[in-house]
């Protein structure tokens, strides 16, 4: 009998609590990858931003040489994937990989056909809209980011340029970031967030236990115990005069 309502009172409480904890565990799990995911983005951006600044001096001076060493330095850091700058009619004009260079961007590409699918191609987009993600040739999960390079007051008045000052955009930086850590992250907090809901399972089932065996098992059975006395005691003859 206890067995059954031992039973009956912990199979519910432990379905409850599991469908609760890996409700609540995707929940947060999502969210911290989100985050995550948005703050991966922002950090491609700054680094985008960076390399923009960077190289401004060497594009006014038109200094391919020291331009294409920046390129190629920050091609070597661990975890880019690829670095390159495209002028305006989608031609790699300086990457970190050489077999790049001259070659044709495809306009239809992802990360292109964002700003291209419309006749007149989009010149602003969003920290988010910049960001694409795929999987490169070597099969590594790549984030990448699409800066525009614009044409600043002093880039058409500079004496070594030509581009006039209705030419909005002159290029396009082209930055990609492996994606590896971050997936290696989110596979640890998945290992993490098993084994907090495995621990929560049986530290509540544990405690309900407890609980039960306390407030309702044990005064069951001293009940039990003292209604079998009294029945025993119940059913026993008297005891025979003068015997």
């Amino acid at each position: 009998m206890f067995a059954t309502l031992a039973g009956k009172a912990l199979v519910p409480v432990g379905l409850a609590v599991t469908g609760f904890m890996a409700v609540c565990c995707l929940i947060l799990y999502s969210v911290i990858r989100d985050d995550l995911h948005r703050s991966e983005i922002v950090h491609a951006t700054n680094l985008a931003d960076i390399i923009l600044k960077s190289t401004r001096y060497a594009m006014h001076k038109s200094d391919r040489e020291t331009l294409a060493t920046i390129i190629l330095n920050v091609g070597e850091q661990k975890g880019v994937s690829h670095v390159r700058i495209f002028n305006k009619k989608g031609i790699v004009s300086f990457s970190a990989k050489s077999g790049e260079i001259n070659s044709q961007v495809d306009k239809n590409a992802e990360g292109c056909i964002v700003c291209h699918k419309l006749p007149v191609p989009v010149t602003n987009l969003g920290t988010m809209q910049q960001a694409r993600t795929f999987k490169n040739p070597d099969g590594m999960d790549v984030m990448a980011i699409t800066a525009p390079v614009y044409n600043e007051p002093d880039c058409s008045a500079a004496a070594c340029h030509i581009h006039p000052p209705g030419q909005k955009v002159l290029g396009t930086l082209d930055i990609g970031l492996s994606r590896a850590e971050l997936d290696r992250s989110l596979g640890m907090l998945r290992i993490e967030m098993i084994i907090f809901t495995v621990m929560s399972l049986i530290l509540t089932i544990g405690g309900v236990t407890a609980l039960l065996r306390k407030n309702l098992f044990l005064p069951v059975q001293r009940l039990r115990n003292y209604a079998e006395f009294s029945e025993k005691k119940n059913d026993t003859p008297p005891p025979r005069v003068g015997s």
